[in-house]
């Protein structure tokens, strides 16, 4: 069966800036540390995230080939048209017309597309196939609250 990747491409609005407050002293992911009683910079997400405006596209994740990464339906990528692919980079990828999201594995003369999914096989590109590194993933946006059921507190 074959499963086709659909992207929604969005094109980014960098005209503007929308500066937030940034903890710029970081967020402890191990033991707690004391609470900063201000935050003295602040950040916007424009400027960190996307360096080639003109070049650069969200897209919106669905299918499940490389949730072992930690990627799953409905993430927003930010991606760049503008950077050279290398190996082991994450792709947005052209087969045959299809888009797909895959870390690309380049050896010479051979072109693998590695899924983050063990039930998926990898993908040898061949010389008769139309294919394109559409662009390169520089960012993965989740949303990491998860979906609540019941009454909403």
């Amino acid at each position: 069966m074959k499963r086709h990747t659909t992207l929604e491409i969005f094109r980014p609005d960098t005209s503007s800036t929308l500066e937030l407050p940034f903890a710029d002293s970081g967020i402890q992911a191990g033991f707690p540390s004391p609470a900063q009683d201000y935050i003295s910079e602040y950040i916007d997400l424009n400027r960190e995230i996307i360096r080639h405006p003109a070049a650069t596209f969200y897209a919106k994740v669905s299918g499940d080939s490389m949730i072992e990464e930690g990627i799953e339906p409905g993430d927003l990528l930010v991606i760049d048209r503008s950077i050279e692919p290398d190996d082991g980079d994450l792709a947005v990828c052209c087969l045959e017309g299809d888009f797909t999201l895959k870390r690309i594995h380049l050896t010479p003369g051979a072109v693998w597309l590695i899924p983050s999914n063990e039930t998926f096989d990898p993908i040898l590109v061949t010389p008769d196939q139309r294919f394109e590194v559409w662009g390169v993933v520089t960012h993965t946006i989740k949303n990491n609250r998860r979906p609540r059921t019941g009454r909403h507190r």
